[in-house]
């Protein structure tokens, strides 16, 4: 062989390299920027269906306080917001989103409530039934976050 194709074949071989550890470095970039992406969209639709949730749930039971469940077709939303949650939520986070649901059935049957009810800070815990799904959010978001 020519001493003249060493130094061409060296050559070649480092741009090969070069171009390979490009590419590679190119393609590791791309499909870290892809999963967060990936995860800030996950986060984003979490947040969007929780709140949702709470806004829903908010409203059952405020109904639920001062009215009896004259048509079940009031909880079709909320049952199809918790089914979702199902898809896309941890299970700690399904599991408060399905006692709020319970809840807000077991107010329906209940005895309808007297509004000064709410001015009674003594009951604040039997009237916030949205609290422990919020701290289950909010955990289950704090750790999409990272």
């Amino acid at each position: 062989m020519d001493a003249g194709y060493i130094p061409a074949f060296a050559a070649l071989a480092g741009s090969a390299i070069g171009a390979l550890a490009s590419f590679a470095s190119t393609w590791i970039t791309q499909h870290a920027q892809q999963k967060a992406a990936q995860r800030v969209q996950d986060r984003a639709r979490r947040e969007a269906l929780y709140g949702e949730f709470i806004r829903e749930a908010s409203r059952l039971f405020g109904d639920a306080f001062r009215n009896d469940l004259d048509d079940p077709a009031k909880l079709v939303n909320l049952y199809a917001i918790v089914n979702t949650i199902r898809l896309f939520g941890d299970p700690w986070t399904l599991e408060e989103a399905e006692r709020v649901m319970h809840r807000i059935g077991e107010t329906y049957f209940s005895p309808n409530t007297d509004l000064a009810a709410f001015a009674d800070i003594r009951h604040a815990g039997t009237l916030d039934p949205l609290c422990a799904f919020s701290q289950a959010c909010r955990t289950e978001l704090a750790i999409a976050r990272r």
